[in-house]
């Protein structure tokens, strides 16, 4: 299978299956709904925690997809066709998370700055919000993508995967939650921006290589 191919598909059972990204958005909305009934409706207050809120709420809806990134091949045996294809594993599973950021990852950080001003954010920050959102919806993908391979196979695959990667999802919420916060107060964020940019290039170059190691040792 080409990689186009190989990306083409991705997509199409990202947005055909479930509800694709609807299903994210939703517990992202759901997600920014509690958060007045539980803290109460002051502006203040909800202004106060509004992006670091949003944040932690991407970080949570971007794992609602992630059990499917590779089990799904596992269990039809496409993933031996990948193993034994012409692309590298590695590349392979880059463009599998590529299509689940672009069907997952893009829907949810368009969302980011409306459910972030509607809790209280700055609308100044909706520009900084979306680009952060982007590249922290990159590196929860590439990251995420290592959770899913390594739980391949596994009773409660989900759990497991979430186990595994809320952990590494914690540099990018920092980094980019931090960046924006400075943003708003007249601090230098460039800084934090600058690290979660770097976290998400890691990510991209790192992770195909832990995906494939995880999905051929799963395989023999």
């Amino acid at each position: 299978m080409s990689l186009s191919a190989l990306f083409g598909r991705e997509v199409s059972l990202a947005w055909g299956r479930g509800g694709g990204p609807l299903v994210a958005v939703g517990f992202y909305a759901g997600a920014a709904t509690l958060l007045p009934l539980s803290i109460g409706p002051d502006p203040e207050r909800l202004g106060a925690v509004a992006v670091g809120a949003a944040w932690v709420a991407l970080a949570l809806a971007s794992l609602l997809s992630l059990e499917r990134l590779f089990e799904r091949d596992y269990e039809d045996g496409a993933l031996d066709l990948l193993v034994l294809g012409h692309p590298p594993l590695e590349l392979a599973c880059a463009v599998k998370c590529l299509g689940q950021w672009l069907a997952a990852g893009v829907p949810l950080a368009l969302a980011a700055p409306v459910f972030s001003i509607a809790l209280g954010a700055d609308p100044r920050l909706s520009g900084l919000i979306l680009v952060c959102a982007l590249v922290g919806g990159l590196a929860f993908a590439f990251v995420g993508g290592v959770g899913a391979a390594l739980s391949l196979g596994a009773r409660r695959g989900g759990l497991l995967t979430a186990v595994i990667v809320l952990p590494l999802f914690v540099p990018p919420v920092i980094f980019g939650g931090g960046a924006l916060e400075a943003f708003g107060a007249g601090l230098p964020w460039r800084g934090g921006f600058a690290l979660m940019c770097a976290y998400a290039a890691g990510a991209v170059a790192l992770g195909p290589v832990a995906m494939a190691a995880a999905c051929r040792n799963a395989l023999s």
